[in-house]
């Protein structure tokens, strides 16, 4: 491979001597390297709330949303609904939301965030937005919004008629 075949962007990582020249044009893969850096972060950042990335989404959601319930809550955060169960039970018992059988539906229930679940909700909100600002401090705005544009159109399937 020439370099102009090269995609566009930094030089091949030598960790351990070893090249990923080749993997680099893949965007995907430059997506996926760039994930586990973000996501290392976040977990170091979430930590101190014994939150998990997961735990984390479904309490933002159950508090942005009262009265989601536990199959919109799956569908959203696109996980298997044993695992939300598990989830979900964890929330729980920490007392950080309530389950409420739906008075219409008994066999669905609702989720609401508690006093206690709002209050964590929000500081680790707040960490999490210095977390976000340390990741993509180097990025300019509009740099900023064009990556969340194509993450949107990628989420949708590409569909998006192309990035402005």
């Amino acid at each position: 491979m020439t370099a102009s075949e090269r995609a566009p962007g930094p030089e091949p990582l030598s960790e351990a001597g070893v090249s990923d020249t080749l993997l680099q044009r893949f965007l995907g893969y430059r997506m996926k390297r760039a994930f586990s850096v973000i996501q290392a972060d976040l977990a170091e950042t979430l930590r101190p709330f014994d939150l998990r990335m997961t735990s984390y989404t479904a309490l933002v959601l159950i508090m942005d949303n009262p009265g989601l319930n536990q199959s919109q809550l799956a569908a959203v955060m696109d996980i298997e609904r044993p695992n939300l169960v598990v989830l979900v039970d964890e929330l729980e018992g920490r007392e950080l939301i309530v389950r409420e059988r739906v008075p219409t539906d008994r066999r669905t229930y609702a989720l609401n965030v508690t006093l206690a679940g709002r209050r964590l909700c929000e500081k680790a909100m707040a960490e999490v937005e210095r977390h976000e600002e340390r990741m993509f401090s180097g990025l300019p705005l509009e740099t900023r919004a064009t990556v969340a544009e194509a993450m949107t159109i990628i989420r949708q399937g590409g569909d998006g008629g192309g990035l402005k």
